[in-house]
């Protein structure tokens, strides 16, 4: 456990040095892509341009005070402009230049080592099924259609599905880690924890604005997931886990 636990301190410049090796970016390896590819034959699906959303327009500190974790959800499903708003909270693009990404949450390096995945349940206009966030451009890649959905998520989170299959869509984020690991070295487990924090708690934010809800589920089965994503598990394989959905009114 305490070799686990250094890699959540930063150490000292003449532990890095001695203990630390070099960083392919120090190496002068080019940087890897900062978006997977997609076929050219992708279904690829416009969302909402972040310029043109209209909602979400409350009081910061309102938002922040209402923040919570939420375990029932209607049987609403999300409009588009609400999946675009979310998407673009917990993973928007603001400027790309010359291999350094801008989101809207912070990266160390600006590296960004997470891809969204979406299991969609119940969205205005979307076909049920698997989807991948393009944030470079704002749209939706169409992975696979899905059938019972709810079911498809119970083998996924243990005995959590009584509620998170009852979400409209299952955001699924998966890290890259060699992102990271390109500039950070070693020091890339910590900064990848810490940015799968940020990208969640957006994610609640967000949610909260539109009277919608979300709760992070870190317990899931980790083979299973990764294989229904169709990820190796290794070079990329899946950190965080949240259901979303809109919630009852407050009585």
């Amino acid at each position: 456990m305490e070799e686990i636990r250094k890699m959540l301190k930063m150490w000292d410049e003449e532990r890095y040095i001695n203990e630390f090796p070099e960083s392919d970016q120090m190496k002068g390896v080019p940087p890897p892509a900062i978006q997977k590819d997609y076929p050219n034959e992708a279904k690829v699906m416009d969302l909402i341009p972040p310029e043109e959303i209209t909602i979400g327009n409350i009081p910061f500190r309102e938002v922040i005070t209402k923040r919570k974790s939420h375990r029932k959800f209607t049987e609403d499903p999300l409009t588009l402009e609400e999946l675009s708003f979310l998407l673009w909270c917990a993973q928007g693009v603001k400027t790309v230049t010359r291999n350094r990404i801008k989101r809207t949450i912070p990266s160390a390096g600006a590296r960004h080592p997470f891809e969204t995945y979406l299991i969609i349940n119940r969205v205005e206009g979307l076909e049920p099924g698997l989807y991948r966030y393009l944030s470079i451009d704002h749209k939706l890649s169409f992975l696979q259609s899905l059938e019972k959905v709810e079911v498809v998520i119970e083998q996924l989170v243990y005995k959590q599905y009584s509620f998170v299959g009852k979400g409209a869509v299952v955001f699924c984020w998966v890290a890259i880690p060699y992102r990271m690991e390109w500039r950070h070295s070693l020091f890339s487990s910590k900064f990848i924890a810490l940015e799968a924090g940020h990208i969640c708690q957006n994610l609640y934010l967000a949610c909260e604005a539109i009277n919608a809800g979300t709760c992070a589920i870190g317990y899931y089965n980790q083979d299973k997931v990764d294989k229904f994503l169709n990820i190796d598990g290794k070079k990329e394989f899946t950190i965080y886990v949240a259901p979303v959905g809109k919630i009852y009114p407050v009585k």
